[in-house]
């Protein structure tokens, strides 16, 4: 009796094992568990245009709004937000605190290699601010790096950051500001003389009436590429590595709001022109120095 009671006991312990592990083997993923909710959670920097919040405290702007477009087509009808500091949004998403980072976060190499990135949506090249008139006499990064007189500044962990150093602008003369918001403030007050972001953030920062005294320098020269022009830069959605079936899943519907004029409208409700189309590549192509 005791030898069968064992062998009961025996069973059972192997039958536990057998459900736990099978359990264990298909944990929910994060695809399954946004579709089964329909909640898909963003990150955001709280910059206009890219992601902020708007009066009613509902994540805005053209990321959250096309991410918004493309999971509605897959049922996935709210978007939650969290709000994080620009150079923080990689290591967040990897924390697991969301989900996706909809912030114009562009393609890099460096980022490739922490991120699933979707396939581009945007192309842009980066622009300059300056007060009104121009006082340094401003129109490139080399301008820049030639004075040491020139305060500039520019956003923490920005891809116009990285593009400032290829240029030659120092790091330690590059003050880093955390959102556009500091960095326009410390313009307006005559902190620092130069403020540079991509070309559709300048646009946007200078249709606001609230911003007085500010120019757009023109022309004004970024980083070279090679065989010449500006350096271009390529936006997109970010997802955790091993999520790379939810990135999978957006690109598709991605394709259909490029493909039936959506991705268009929300260009033009943000300030983007045709001039900041996305040719047709993907992210692994970007990623490895295409575009």
């Amino acid at each position: 009796m005791a030898i069968k009671r064992a062998n009961i006991k025996i069973a059972f312990l192997a039958t536990s094992a057998l459900i736990t592990a099978t359990l264990a083997g298909h944990a929910e993923t994060t695809r399954e568990r946004v579709l089964r909710e329909g909640t898909i959670v963003i990150g955001i920097s709280n910059g206009s245009p890219w992601g902020y919040r708007d009066a009613s405290g509902q994540p805005v702007g053209f990321h959250p709004d096309l991410v918004r477009a493309a999971f509605a087509r897959l049922g996935v009808n709210k978007v939650e937000m969290v709000v994080t500091e620009f150079g923080a949004l990689i290591p967040a998403l990897t924390a697991n605190r969301f989900d996706a980072i909809a912030a114009g976060l562009y393609i890099s190499p460096e980022r490739c290699q922490l991120v699933a990135f979707s396939d581009p949506d945007l192309k842009l090249a980066d622009a300059a601010l300056v007060a009104k008139g121009n006082p340094k006499n401003v129109h490139s990064y080399s301008d820049v790096a030639s004075d040491p007189g020139v305060k500039f500044g520019v956003g923490r962990g920005s891809t116009t950051a990285k593009n400032a150093s290829a240029a030659g602008v120092p790091e330690d003369r590059m003050q880093l500001f955390p959102d556009i918001q500091s960095n326009v403030s410390a313009l307006l007050t005559g902190r620092i003389d130069v403020a540079a972001f991509s070309a559709p953030t300048v646009a946007r920062i200078l249709s606001d009436a609230n911003i007085i005294g500010l120019e757009r320098v023109v022309p004004f020269q970024g980083a070279s590429q090679q065989g010449g022009g500006d350096r271009l830069s390529y936006s997109a959605v970010a997802f955790r590595k091993q999520d790379s079936d939810l990135r999978d899943l957006y690109n598709t519907k991605l394709r259909e709001l490029k493909s039936d004029g959506t991705l268009a409208k929300i260009m033009t409700k943000y300030g983007f022109s045709d001039d900041e189309k996305a040719p047709d590549l993907s992210s692994d192509q970007v990623c490895g120095g295409s575009g």
